[in-house]
């Protein structure tokens, strides 16, 4: 897959040079705006045209030429089509401290320090350099340099924003490439997301600026922090410590001159980090188009349904999904060639593999959601999933808030930093305790009878199969801990029975409760290759009441009904749960995509929009289909339209 991959690091590579090429032109709007004058325009624009043609400036051009690139390199490297959803707060915590992050927060801090730097050279005036000429004494003793604080606060400004924008990519996902539902040009995207980019980026640096002045505020030269950085500063630049401006005070602070000139270099950073971004999104989701049949055996793993079958790169598998929802739709001659006959043999290799990948989808997705539904019908304490039976999303990555799965306040007890109270709590019930084969509460069996018990006949009539009864692990010899972990061990339990109870539930509970809509979306974060699955499928299905000379789609129409009725089932009882028919909280204004949050709505219509896009063609012709009946009474409902 080394051509295809090539395919994606070209799009990366393009997307880089065109946010190389607007960066001149960005620059000139920056310094415009920096040298505002509204009493001498003549003057402004004379020194802005001098600047822009000034060494300097070109200097600083290729500096922040390199920093485009290296974000761009950034986004290729961290970019992913599947979002990580965070189920709870501590694996919220957990991801900003991982060490890619801490790797890529620090590189965004440096090439943040960069951006400052070049935005106070082109300012110019008193942010220009580090040092500036100052007088010791009145009596006319010789000059010396002192430190320029406000070239400094405008490079600490720069760290701050790379810094505060690496994490907020992290919260907001903005790593997250989404795919677009209509099909546009590359020019018309990105000219429709230019005000978006201008209002995230005017609107965090605002937000940015405010929570660092605050900070430098609090961490004045008081702070040891601030007093070692200007102590290592003057002593390495030899400068005068006397004669240094300060801005840790409120009036140094309220600077309406500095405080505008901070915020226009901040906007300034953000939207050349944003532009590169919206470019790399924009450029490696254009729909690529796969060939359905190779004549050559070099070139049969680049056709449709190889690519789709893959699990690595995820974005091929995706952008083949893409490409066969759209051959579906509006390109009769490549719909031929799925359902064409191999010559010689006259076997249908094309429709058998596309429809084979499809179903598997359908059916991962099907069992993922019957594994969910499980456990969380035992209130996530007797069923917990083995190792080896942990959910795998398509992507070949694992989900932290889905295997094994636990109910939204249920402690994880294997955790090292579960209480030995709770342990006892939720120990379980010896044979010989009167509560040994009896349940604790009523509503508990009246809510698993209503929704999760199933018939004795589900497996004839073709609903899901019951789950089968949960099989105590055998039994382990306790191996004896080392030494250090014996410690930590001992310390842990120290801590917690020294400490009040109520602070070490109350900080448990807020760090390990399970975010309200975090599982279900979690569930769904993959969604959108099943709904290109469903389109293409549904879609082919359709066209074949016409064109399917040969009748291939015939013979594995009963298997592509059954399988989306049994998704919609176990779709159907998802919904019923708390939180999952709940519509998300709009999305703020940010670079972040939230689309990812309603990929379960999106769901559910396409699946229902699949099978009446079925049954409005074929008609009273499905009765001859060979299905289950329970099946066929669902069928019926949607031949009667009453779904």
């Amino acid at each position: 897959y080394f051509e295809m991959k090539q395919v994606i690091c070209w799009r990366a590579t393009a997307s880089i040079a065109w946010a190389v090429l607007l960066l001149p032109p960005t620059t000139a709007v920056f310094v415009i705006l920096s040298r505002f004058s509204i009493f001498h325009p003549m003057q402004w624009l004379s020194e802005c045209l001098s600047l822009l043609l000034s060494i300097n400036a070109i200097f600083s051009l290729i500096l922040l030429s390199g920093v485009i690139i290296m974000v761009g390199f950034l986004n290729l490297e961290y970019y992913t089509v599947i979002p990580t959803i965070a189920c709870s707060k501590i694996a919220l915590l957990g991801q900003l401290l991982h060490p890619r992050q801490f790797f890529s927060s620090l590189v965004h801090g440096v090439m943040g320090m960069v951006v400052g730097w070049c935005c106070a050279v082109t300012v110019g005036g008193r942010y220009e350099t580090l040092g500036y000429s100052c007088q010791q004494s009145d009596d006319g003793g010789p000059s010396q340099m002192c430190l320029n604080e406000y070239h400094l606060f405008l490079l600490l400004s720069g760290v701050f924003m790379g810094f505060s924008h690496s994490l907020l990519g992290v919260i907001h996902n903005m790593n997250y490439v989404p795919f677009h539902t209509i099909q546009q040009y590359k020019y018309l995207r990105f000219k429709e997301s230019i005000p978006l980019v201008v209002k995230c980026s005017a609107s965090q640096a605002l937000y940015s600026m405010r929570n660092f002045i605050v900070l430098y505020f609090f961490l004045g030269k008081s702070s040891r922090l601030q007093s070692w950085l200007f102590t290592s500063l003057i002593t390495l630049l030899k400068f005068d410590e006397s004669s240094a401006h300060a801005l840790d005070t409120v009036g140094g602070l309220l600077d309406l001159s500095l405080l505008y000139h901070t915020w226009i270099s901040g906007t300034f950073l953000l939207f050349t980090w944003y532009t590169t971004l919206q470019l790399f999104r924009i450029f490696v989701t254009e729909l690529y188009s796969f060939p359905v049949q190779s004549s050559f055996t070099d070139n049969a793993h680049q056709c449709l349904a190889k690519v789709i079958a893959e699990k690595q790169p995820i974005i091929l598998k995706f952008l083949a999904l893409q490409d066969l929802a759209l051959l579906s739709q509006h390109s009769p001659l490549r719909r031929a060639e799925v359902f064409s006959l191999s010559q010689p043999g006259g076997h249908p290799h094309n429709w058998i593999a596309v429809s084979k990948e499809c179903l598997s989808l359908l059916s991962d997705l099907t069992q993922r959601l019957v594994t969910y539904h499980d456990t969380v019908a035992t209130n996530g304490r007797a069923k917990s999933l083995s190792t080896g039976s942990e959910r795998k999303s398509s992507s070949g990555t694992s989900d932290s808030c889905l295997g094994p799965l636990t109910a939204p306040f249920t402690p994880d007890l294997d955790s090292p930093f579960s209480s030995p109270a709770l342990r006892r709590l939720t120990a379980p019930v010896e044979q010989c305790s009167p509560w040994h084969g009896t349940v604790q509460s009523p509503h508990i069996a009246r809510r698993g009878h209503k929704l999760w018990s199933t018939s004795a006949d589900s497996k004839t009539n073709g609903s899901l199969p019951p789950s089968p009864a949960p099989v105590p692990p055998p039994k382990q010899e306790a191996s004896k801990p080392s030494f250090m972990a014996q410690f930590l061990l001992n310390r842990r339990d120290q801590v917690w029975t020294t400490a009040p109870l109520a602070p070490r539930m109350t900080s448990f509970f807020v760090f390990n409760v399970q975010l309200p809509e975090a599982s279900s979306q979690a569930l769904f974060a993959d969604s959108q290759a099943h709904i290109w699955a469903l389109e293409g499928l549904s879609y082919l299905v359709q066209a074949s009441f016409t064109e399917d000379q040969f009748g291939v789609v015939q013979t594995t129409l009963p298997s592509i009904l059954s399988s989306m009725l049994v998704l919609q089932e176990a779709v159907d009882r998802h919904f019923k749960l708390p939180h999952a028919s709940s519509k998300p909280v709009r999305c703020s204004s940010t670079m972040g995509d939230c689309s990812y949050k309603t990929l379960r709505f999106a769901l559910r219509a396409a699946l229902k929009t699949a099978l009446y896009r079925i049954t409005t063609t074929f008609g009273e012709h499905l009765n001859a289909v060979q299905l289950s009946s329970e099946h066929r009474k669902k069928l019926q409902h949607f031949l009667e339209y009453k779904e």
